[in-house]
């Protein structure tokens, strides 16, 4: 059955979501350690920021923006399930806030688990006292319509990063981290074998081995050192 709406202005269903097991072990893990378990891809640029020091870690509902225009960031916050998070595209607007305090009323008391915005938020005080995870590019006192058109739960980019719905979102202080869906599990599997790395380096440094013996070997083979 075909979703009613057209191209360019149409909400979509959110894909079955994840088991909530597997999405809880993502919670506690860093945007860094993601990343580097995927060859260093999939995260945001460094322009998408924390605004409220809060980490967030959740599965995103996505939203296709028109430039200006919020009409479709209010529907996905009415759709999304507790936890998830929602990813906004503002087709590279900064000066027109699409989301503010009164907004993350309703997304904190529908218990969402933050949202990210590749562009312009507002009312910043007042969503860190709402103690609300909110990322954006930028913060602007401007506002938007209400008209669309816009799109939910279709593919974005977000930060330079392809984000598609039910994908598991990562923030912190370093930044976000996408993860594909259908890749979850094995990127767990991955950020478990860097965890022990590291877990056995710290234990080196403890022993009194501060440095990594292949760094002058590195150097030796380029005849930097002797």
């Amino acid at each position: 059955m075909t979703a009613p709406g057209k191209l360019g202005f149409r909400v979509l269903p959110s894909p079955p979501p994840l088991a909530a097991d597997l999405v809880a072990r993502f919670r506690g893990l860093t945007s860094s350690t993601l990343a580097d378990a995927m060859g260093r891809f999939n995260f945001m640029d460094p322009a998408i920021r924390s605004r409220s020091g809060l980490p967030l870690c959740g599965l995103a509902v996505t939203v296709n923006a028109r430039p200006a225009d919020n009409l479709m960031v209010h529907k996905a916050l009415q759709l999304a399930r507790p936890g998830e998070v929602v990813v906004v595209n503002t087709g590279g607007n900064t000066t027109s806030a699409v989301f503010g305090e009164l907004m993350c009323h309703t997304a904190a008391a529908a218990k969402l688990g933050g949202i990210i915005v590749d562009g312009a938020i507002r009312d910043v005080e007042g969503i860190i006292r709402l103690a609300f995870p909110a990322y954006s590019r930028s913060v602007s006192p401007g506002s938007c319509d209400k008209d669309g058109p816009g799109e939910i739960n279709v593919p974005i980019s977000c930060g330079g990063t392809v984000v598609a719905p039910g994908d598991v979102i990562v923030g912190d202080g370093d930044g976000v981290t996408v993860v594909p869906r259908a890749h979850a599990a094995e990127v767990l599997d991955l950020v478990a074998g860097f965890l022990e790395r590291e877990k056995k380096r710290i234990a080196e440094i403890a022993r009194g081995g501060l440095f990594k013996a292949e760094i002058d070997d590195t150097l030796r083979r380029n005849g930097v050192i002797e």
